[in-house]
């Protein structure tokens, strides 16, 4: 799978994934992310308008901490039910 750079400014956070965010966990994650990187790249799928969120929302909202503009992402696709 293909790693993109995605401005973190375009990727829309779905209410259930807002409400599972700890503050504490992406306080350390970012910490971690300053001394090793992003090591894996949140997920996200384009709708056609914009990034939507799949997993990924302590990588993110870390990112968003260090002042990061881009996050390493892999686009997936929606599931087909």
């Amino acid at each position: 799978m293909k790693i993109h750079q995605i401005a973190v400014d375009d990727i829309y956070i779905p209410i259930p994934l807002r409400k599972s965010l700890n503050s504490e966990t992406a306080d350390a994650m970012a910490e971690e992310i300053l001394e090793n990187g992003l090591e894996i790249p949140i997920q996200v799928r384009h709708d056609g308008k914009r990034y939507i969120l799949i997993a990924g929302i302590h990588r993110l909202e870390a990112a968003k901490a260090l002042g990061e503009i881009k996050i390493d992402a892999f686009i997936v696709q929606a599931r087909k039910h």
